[in-house]
């Protein structure tokens, strides 16, 4: 039986980046790593209508910067920024000793953000809007917006039916074999009265071509500043 790879994880170093940019030795990598995780699930859920794609989290020596990417910067910034100041303060009450600066980007076409897309699937579910249509709706949305193909999976208690099934719906193609596919994944994990429903969401955007050869150049320019 096959098993399908995360198709994020197996294009890092082709055409992704890694989320977590820092150099650490042997016996503080675990720590940082698991530390890496608290932070994404503590913004996760101090912002939970923020519909946030991704956390980037880059470490120096002195200071630990976050880029949070989400498709509602308001929500986050606040009012005159009151909403980011708040949230730094309960960020550096949480993690005792460290100095954090967050820095907000806005996702430009979230139809495009396969998170942002199962997170808006899995939320309609949650309040019992119909699966199909908030599948269907999405998938429309995301074509339109310039996607080469998109793939939906909704797994669980479908409109509350006693047996778990699984619901698959494809519009365009998704070249997962493709190293150069700009294709991005997202799993959302939808809370109803039946039981989890999983969502998963496959979106294909085109292909990438020389990429490599620009993170190289990144690389190497961030490597002589220093």
């Amino acid at each position: 039986m096959g098993q399908k790879v995360n198709p994020k994880s197996l294009r890092i170093g082709i055409i992704r980046n890694w989320d977590s940019n820092w150099f650490a030795n042997k016996h503080q990598y675990r720590t940082l790593l698991y530390r890496d995780i608290e932070i994404r699930e503590y913004i996760k859920k101090y912002f939970q209508e923020g519909f946030i794609s991704k956390v980037e989290i880059l470490r120096d020596a002195n200071k630990t910067n976050l880029v949070i990417h989400t498709s509602r910067p308001g929500v986050i910034i606040g009012r005159q920024g009151e909403g980011i100041e708040k949230f730094q303060e309960a960020l550096g009450k949480k993690f005792h000793g460290q100095k954090f600066e967050v820095t907000i980007k806005e996702i430009k076409n979230p139809d495009l953000d396969a998170y942002i897309v199962a997170e808006n699937i899995g939320k309609q579910i949650s309040r019992r809007v119909s699966y199909r249509r908030a599948v269907k709706t999405a998938i429309q949305r995301a074509m339109e917006n310039g996607a080469k193909g998109i793939k939906i999976i909704v797994k669980g208690r479908l409109n509350g039916v006693e047996i778990a099934r699984s619901e698959t719906v494809t519009e365009g193609k998704i070249p997962l074999h493709t190293f150069r596919a700009d294709i991005d994944y997202a799993y959302y994990p939808a809370q109803t009265t039946y039981g989890v429903i999983g969502v998963k969401i496959w979106i294909f955007k085109g292909e990438i071509f020389n990429k490599i050869t620009e993170m190289v150049s990144e690389e190497t320019k961030s490597g002589t500043s220093r």
